[in-house]
This record gives structure tokens, C-alpha cells and sequence, in this order.
């Protein structure tokens, strides 16, 4: 009975750490798909919203950045291929990681 009562509570833990997990990857991706549309819509960057975006976005870019050019179409629209690939790079990660934390607790579920 004891031993039963460990291994759901592990279980639980695992399945609250996915979800952390879960929260966490989209607001990531939400803020980065954000900045997407902003820079896609050629928003003007000295606003104080517009430049609170692209200034909490760009650590998420840093490890991305030069892997592709930004395309700027006619009036100063910017597709960022780097910012779309951070995105799917972060669901991807974040799959992994929520999947990891489930396969521990099913092999200590046993």
C-alpha cells in the first residue's frame, strides 16, 4: 500500500513537471511568434510595447542567430527565418524534455 502511494506521487510529480514543461515551452513560443508578426508587419520599433517584445525575445534568438538571413520584403516588412526556426527548435525541446520526465517515472513506476 505504502509502495503504491510513492509510486503515484512520483507519477503526479512527473505528470506536474510536464505540464511545467508545457507552460513553459509556449510561452516561449507565443513571445517568438509575437515578435514574428511584429517584424512581419514592419511594427514600429520605438514604441515601448514593440521594443519590450524584441528586447525579451532576443536571449531566446541568441543561440540561432546568423543561420539564416532575414528577407525584408517591399516597405520594410522582415520575414525572420531565425525566429521561426527558434520556435519550432523550442517545441521540439520541449517535447523531448516532457517526454524524458515521463519515461523516468514510468521505469521507476515499474
Amino acid at each position: 500500500m505504502a509502495r503504491e502511494i510513492i509510486v503515484e506521487r512520483r507519477y503526479y510529480t512527473a505528470t506536474l513537471l510536464t505540464r511545467l514543461v508545457d507552460i513553459f515551452v509556449g510561452i516561449v513560443v507565443l513571445a517568438l511568434g509575437l515578435r514574428l508578426v511584429l517584424r512581419l508587419f514592419g511594427a514600429n520599433p520605438a514604441t515601448p510595447f514593440v521594443d519590450w517584445v524584441y528586447t525579451m525575445t532576443l536571449p531566446l534568438l541568441e543561440p540561432f542567430r546568423g543561420i539564416f538571413p532575414s528577407q525584408v520584403i517591399d516597405g520594410g516588412f522582415v520575414l525572420e527565418f531565425t525566429t521561426i526556426f527558434a520556435m519550432v527548435a523550442y517545441a521540439i525541446l520541449g517535447w523531448l524534455i516532457a517526454e524524458l520526465i515521463l519515461f523516468i517515472a514510468r521505469a521507476m513506476r515499474g
